[in-house]
Parts: structure tokens; C-alpha cells; sequence
């Protein structure tokens, strides 16, 4: 690594080992690169054998032995060029939320073996200008070090825990890969610092992603990750909703806790079950707690209140639902599916507590 030319200051972070890479950051931070949150490859150095958009793509990467392209061996990732004659290759992303902190990257190689990239690092920049972004290409430009150089290793996920999260907020970031090669998938972790209306009685969903929302904890995501819930938009199928494993016990019920983006006086709530048509829930109900102790609070801390009728869910629908306590500030909302099954997304409407 010391014979590369492009040198960046060493950043202090932690190597994560692969089967704990999700358990570190998953329950805490949200993927800010993450095209289902709006994440966008703005350019690149080269793609030739397989797209960079591949990279930010949420769902984990596969594979096609035997499967041949024009320009060769179909992989689920982006790979550039042999020989080449620059330090790196380099991808410049868009955060998917107005500006966000890290606290972590992964690099996962899956299947690239014998073509993967060697080493990686990471910059961020602060920009309302994309085009003045791009045009800094493979230079130094106003780019500043999240993760200094890395070694990596074929068909594998790499996780970097920063000793230090960044202060700095970021709206842009370039992954830049030594000399090239290919990669499947890039996390970049931590934590969107929306931009909040000036508005004190402005109405907002505090649960999205792009407001500060978190999914801290659930009791079950078989099927489908609790993190989507507080996705943009209404999602392509059910393969990006949150659904549970069919239970099979009587009295049975799943849960998700979601960390507002803000305290906030909430005023409604809308819990989508789109594509959940064969698997929506029987019925869902929806509490709010305002959480002042350590970490974040289990589904059976004390201070838990109702904050809508029990719901009778229908297939494919939003359902809207005022919520019984507006002059009360909480911290995070559960959602329960009476037995189990499927939903979308879930909105929280409310004002922030200034």
C-alpha cells in the first residue's frame, strides 16, 4: 500500500468481521448510499465489464455461473477495466438523504475472485453542486478522508467501524478502488441530518429514513427487514416491506420500535401493507413511548402508550390513523402486527419538539 500514489491521512477504524458486520451497525445506523433511500451513482472512472449502480443496490449480491455478456462474465457488482494506467478507479455517489455522518464501511467482493479490487478508501465531501463534484474526477478536489487506504480480499464483506464518527455532515462520497477491479456491493453507514422545516408547527414524517428515522429493534424479519418500513416511496413488490415468519402459537404478535428522527408531537400515522396481499397482518396497533434511559427501550419497557384504535388491516391499502395523545412529545414509535405477517411502510406525522 505504501507504493500507491494517491495517499489519504490514516483514519482510525476498527476491521469488522464479516459475520458481525450487521449486528454492528444494522440496529443503529441506516446504509446512506442505499439506492432504495434515494442514494445515486453520479459517475464513475469506468464500468466496462459490469455498472457501478450495481453497488448501491440493497439486496445482497448473486450470482450466474456460466452467464456471458458482450463484454464477458456477467457480474452482480461493479468492475472496471485491466491494467489500469491511474492510481484508482473511482464511483462519486449522492447521499440518499439531504446529508448524513458515518460511522462505518463495507466493501463485499462476493463472487469476484481473481478480478476483485485489492484496496479501497473512502472521501466525502459537503456540496449543493453535483456537477462541481464530478468535475474533481480522480483528483484531490474539496474531497476529505472517511476511510484511508484498505486491503481487501476476493469474495468477501469487509466492514470498518470508525474509531471516531465523523462530526463533519457529508452530501457526496467517492469510493475509490486500488488500481481497479471489481466490487459487489458498498455500505456506507450512519446517520442522515435532515434538514427540518422552519416551521414549528409543520407536520413531517419523523420515521423516515431521510428524517433521522432508525428501526432499532423488532422481533422477527424473516422474510423482509424492518429498515424498509422507513423507506421512501411505496416499494416495486414485497420483497422490500417488513414481514415475519408465520407464527404458529396462539396469542402471538410481531413488533418493530422505531427511533424518531426528533422528538415530536404526533398527529397521525399511516401503516402500509402495498403488495401484502396473501400476508398482511389481521390487525396492527401502534405505541409510543418517550424514552429517557440508556440505549434504546425493549418492546416491554414500562411507558408505552396507545397511540391509535387497533387497526383491521386489508391487503394492498394505507391505512390512516389519528393518533389519541397530539399534546405529548415521544421519542419512538412500536408498531404490532396481531399475528404476524406483512407491511409496507409506516409514516409518523408529527411536529418536532422544539
Amino acid at each position: 500500500m505504501e507504493d500507491i500514489e494517491y495517499q489519504l491521512e490514516a483514519v482510525k477504524a476498527t476491521r469488522v468481521p464479516a459475520d458481525e458486520i450487521d449486528k454492528t451497525f444494522r440496529s443503529s445506523c441506516i446504509d446512506l448510499v442505499s439506492a432504495t433511500l434515494g442514494g445515486k451513482v453520479l459517475g464513475f472512472s469506468d464500468e466496462w465489464f459490469a455498472e457501478a449502480a450495481n453497488l448501491i443496490n440493497p439486496a445482497a449480491p448473486i450470482r450466474q455461473p456460466g452467464k456471458m455478456v458482450y463484454t464477458g462474465a456477467w457480474y452482480d457488482g461493479w468492475e472496471t477495466r485491466r491494467h489500469n494506467a491511474e492510481p484508482f478507479d473511482w464511483v462519486v455517489i449522492r447521499l440518499g438523504v439531504a446529508s448524513g455522518t458515518v460511522e462505518g464501511v463495507e466493501v463485499d467482493t462476493a463472487f469476484f475472485s481473481g478480478n476483485h479490487a485489492p484496496a479501497i478508501s473512502v472521501e466525502g465531501c459537503f456540496s449543493q453542486n453535483d456537477d462541481e463534484v464530478l468535475s474533481w474526477k480522480g483528483g484531490r478536489g474539496g474531497w476529505e478522508t472517511i476511510l484511508g487506504i484498505q486491503e481487501c480480499g476476493p469474495t468477501q464483506r469487509f466492514g470498518w467501524k470508525l474509531d471516531s464518527p465523523t462530526g463533519k455532515q457529508y452530501t457526496h462520497v467517492r469510493l475509490n478502488m486500488y488500481p481497479d477491479g471489481g466490487i459487489a456491493r458498498f455500505r456506507l453507514f450512519g446517520h442522515a441530518v435532515p434538514v427540518f422545516p422552519e416551521d414549528k408547527d409543520a407536520i413531517f414524517d419523523l420515521a423516515a429514513a431521510q428524517n433521522g428515522g432508525v428501526a432499532v429493534s423488532c422481533s422477527d424479519q424473516h422474510f423482509g427487514t424492518k429498515d424498509n418500513l422507513i423507506l421512501p416511496g411505496r416499494g416495486k413488490d414485497m420483497g422490500d416491506g417488513w414481514e415475519t415468519a408465520r407464527s404458529r402459537g396462539k396469542g402471538h404478535f410481531d413488533w418493530t420500535i422505531i427511533r424518531l428522527g426528533a422528538p415530536g408531537y404526533i398527529q397521525n400515522f399511516v401503516v402500509d401493507t402495498a403488495h401484502f396481499r396473501g400476508n398482511y397482518p389481521q390487525q396492527v396497533k401502534l405505541e409510543a413511548i418517550e424514552w429517557k434511559g440508556d440505549g434504546e427501550p425493549a418492546a416491554d419497557a414500562e411507558g408505552w402508550v396507545k397511540m391509535a384504535e387497533p387497526i383491521k388491516c386489508k391487503p394492498d391499502l394505507e391505512h390512516p390513523a389519528e393518533s389519541l395523545v397530539k399534546d405529548k412529545a415521544f421519542t419512538h414509535a412500536k408498531l404490532i402486527m396481531i399475528p404476524d405477517g406483512g407491511v409496507k411502510r409506516l409514516r409518523v406525522f408529527a411536529k418536532r419538539a422544539v
